[in-house]
């Protein structure tokens, strides 16, 4: 079964989104997938997998943050300029909220401390990071028992100097969307909320701190991620609680497209682990 959800947050935001269950969720522990820069909740594998999960006995949320660009038409960017009015605190907060929502009864059923997971991808997976380190950090019940971290950055640091002085200079930063071929701006709002909390949202910092099982799964093709980002993010976690898969001759998105044209033998790897390792930590026995 899956239900579209709308949430309102706290900054007047809008959150679109699609739940996955099988059974009374209010027995299921809950897995939040995450989407990444440019990402959205409807893009190539992601409902497919979490109808998957459903099958496994999970409650699914899918979303799209507010300003990801994309408005009531769930497979277009039609809102640019809330894409280039985005930041990172934003996300965090979004985040943060939706996972409240769903504990305070939210989708229509009281939640019996379930335990939940996420599964962020690229940039969905720092945002996931953090979230996760900060609810530990403030002693804040979120009941996050599992990270999953596919083809995640280490460092929000990813512009060179003279984008960065051009950002500052111009007010804006302009990005290819290299699918769609819309020229995308990235307001300096974005710039100066990292700069501003770059102890806060340093990456290896927050993996070094969360006391949560991880999975990091990553692509030894990425062009777009190097896998250098997934052995740093690795060397700096608790080795007891880390798992660190590579995903041999894959790429960012571990060779799926969209639209969604099937599976792949290395997807069906990224799926195999992430299923195995999610059943583990959030299946009460």
């Amino acid at each position: 079964m899956k239900k579209d959800f709308a949430f309102t947050t706290s900054r007047q935001n809008l959150i679109r989104g699609t739940v996955f269950y099988n059974s009374n969720p209010e027995n299921l522990p809950a897995v939040f997938i995450i989407h990444g820069f440019k990402g959205f909740k409807d893009w190539g594998y992601v409902p497919f997998f979490a109808q998957e999960l459903a099958d496994n006995g999970f409650f699914v949320v899918t979303f799209n943050f507010s300003h990801n660009g994309i408005g009531e038409n769930p497979f277009e960017f039609t809102e640019l300029e809330k894409f280039a009015n985005n930041t990172i605190s934003l996300e965090v907060s979004e985040l943060d909220e939706l996972i409240d929502f769903y504990n305070n009864g939210g989708f229509g059923f009281e939640g019996r401390n379930n335990l939940i997971g996420l599964i962020g991808h690229s940039r969905g997976g720092a945002i996931a990071l953090i979230t996760t380190n900060e609810a530990y950090q403030n002693n804040e019940i979120r009941n996050i028992k599992a990270l999953c971290l596919w083809g995640t950055i280490s460092t929000f640091e990813r512009y060179s100097k003279h984008q960065v002085e051009t950002w500052k200079k111009l007010g804006y930063l302009e990005v290819i969307n290299s699918r769609t071929n819309q020229v995308m701006k990235l307001n300096k709002i974005l710039l100066e909320d990292y700069e501003a909390n770059k102890e806060r949202f340093n990456l290896l910092k927050c993996i070094s701190q969360i006391k949560v099982p991880v999975l990091i799964v990553h692509g030894d093709q990425d062009l777009t991620v190097p896998i250098n980002e997934a052995y740093q993010l690795y060397e700096a976690s608790n080795k007891d609680l880390t798992e660190f898969v590579i995903i041999s001759s894959a790429g960012h998105t571990f060779n799926i497209v969209h639209p969604y044209a099937g599976s792949n033998p290395q997807f069906e790897q990224v799926k195999a682990r992430t299923i195995d390792f999610l059943l583990k930590h959030l299946t009460k026995n």
